[in-house]
């Protein structure tokens, strides 16, 4: 049965052939219809619609999705999100720990205030994520060995490269606190030329510290093993003055002061740029304002340390000045400050370096392959300022501050310089003690055996 419809397009004013629409629903068995416009039939055309057609035309009509599902879709999409986020969270950061490593540090007298709000700016790290990106720690990822552990190089998912310090426990009965003394200094403390973490791991006995990677490691691997690539003079001027400034910022610059205890070129990291970072804060001190010094044992390397504190025990700024004054030398002439197989007068770097002052053969300390490349008075400046930081009393050391003046404006400190105080490098027969490093009370200056600093000259 066909439905008609009757009407004349052309009588009514205002419409278009593309509005006429009529839905008639056909009562019995037929179904919907819609009705079908003609263009070709504009006036007193009658277009007939069979329910066949009807059908055609349903088919060939876009389906609406409802709102509905819209909604619903939306809904597990951010569901899927949130889940995902959770899990990241609970992986990557697990804000327990955290919270454990403060409570544990909190423990400690005098670290609430310098702790609170800090360690919540580094990332807790799975040991197992730890030990994937160094392949378990091999030998071959070695990068070196700082006084509580190795370092490891590193290669996260992500690509990143980091540095890896795994604390080793047996060494120290006083690891653990090492440990959270390194964490709580570094993350409280920013400076371009102070070494970043990155976060840590604190996973039963397994505790250690994710760095940023330096890609030319270490200061000793260069001027120790005079290895690749030759730093020109303006390169070692350039990692002197940033140590500088680094110092500076601890020991003056900083929220808190701060004595690092332990400068050598071990714990000078460079930069694809060779621009240095200080490291290895494990025996890094808090200092109290208003306090000349500390009385503690003694910690921190022999060759690097300055004659009050491995002597008395008294700690101040002025013992990271000292080993700053070694380190100086270590730089321009390119040796280890101690080499017991040169000849006597050259063995102990700093009192080489005098000799060579008072004979007026300054020059004869600087590096061979470097004596053609340099401005002479700027390194002979620089030496002076190596014997400013090495003077016998501490009172005597200029702060880093005017340091920082000397080899950035080329201004003279006033004063004349005093012989350093060195150590008595003869060899003993019951020697039981390693020059190179040593963590644990210094010997008694009254033994026998033990070294000892002769009175500075009158």
């Amino acid at each position: 049965m066909a439905l008609y419809i009757e009407r004349y397009v052309g009588s009514l004013p205002g419409y278009h052939h593309e509005h006429l629409f009529k839905f008639i629903s056909f009562v019995g068995s037929i179904p919907s219809s819609i009705v079908r416009f003609n263009p070709s039939a504009v006036n007193k055309q009658y277009t007939v619609i069979t329910p066949s057609a009807s059908l055609d035309v349903q088919s060939s009509m876009p389906s609406q999705p409802s709102p509905g599902l819209f909604f619903f879709l939306g809904g597990i999409v951010i569901l899927l999100i949130v889940l995902i986020l959770i899990f990241v969270f609970q992986k990557m950061i697990k804000p327990e720990k955290i919270k454990m490593l403060i409570a544990r540090t909190m423990k400690q007298p005098g670290t609430k205030d310098v702790i609170s709000g800090h360690l919540h700016t580094i990332s807790y790290y799975d040991f197992q994520t730890l030990k994937k990106a160094t392949k378990n720690f091999q030998e071959n990822n070695l990068l070196g060995r700082g006084g509580f552990g190795p370092v490891f190089l590193g290669k996260l998912e992500d690509r990143r490269l980091i540095a890896v310090k795994k604390l080793s426990l047996d060494k120290s009965q006083q690891g653990e606190p090492e440990f959270l003394s390194e964490v709580r200094l570094i993350t409280s403390i920013q400076h371009k030329n102070l070494v970043r973490l990155l976060g840590c791991c604190f996973d039963g006995s397994q505790r250690l510290l994710v760095y940023e990677y330096m890609k030319n490691r270490s200061l000793d691997f260069i001027i120790y093993e005079k290895s690749e690539p030759f730093l020109n003079w303006t390169t070692r001027f350039q990692i002197i003055l940033g140590i500088a400034r680094g110092l500076q910022y601890l020991h003056e610059d900083s929220h808190i002061r701060i004595v690092h205890r332990d400068i050598k070129a071990s714990n000078i990291l460079l930069d694809d740029r060779f621009q240095p970072r200080i490291g290895d804060f494990g025996l890094a001190r808090f200092f109290p304002e208003g306090q000349d010094f500390l009385s503690t044992r003694f910690a921190g390397t022999l060759g690097y340390t300055a004659p009050e504190y491995a002597l008395r025990g008294e700690l101040s700024e002025k013992a990271d000045i000292y080993s700053f004054g070694v380190l100086v030398l270590e730089i321009i002439s390119c040796r280890k400050n101690t080499d017991l197989t040169l000849p006597s007068e050259m063995q102990y770097l700093p009192e080489y370096a005098w000799k060579l002052y008072e004979r007026s053969k300054l020059v004869d300390l600087i590096d061979p392959r470097m004596r053609d490349r340099f401005v002479e008075k700027d390194v002979l400046q620089a030496i002076h300022v190596a014997f400013l930081c090495l003077q016998p009393h501490a009172n005597l050391r200029p702060p880093m501050s005017e340091i920082v003046a000397v080899l950035t404006c080329k201004v003279d400190v006033a004063g004349k310089l005093t012989r350093p105080v060195f150590l008595d490098r003869k060899q003993r027969k019951d020697e039981k003690f390693s020059w190179d490093s040593m963590t644990g009370p210094f010997p008694s200056p009254l033994t026998g055996d033990s070294p000892s600093f002769p009175l500075p000259p009158k």
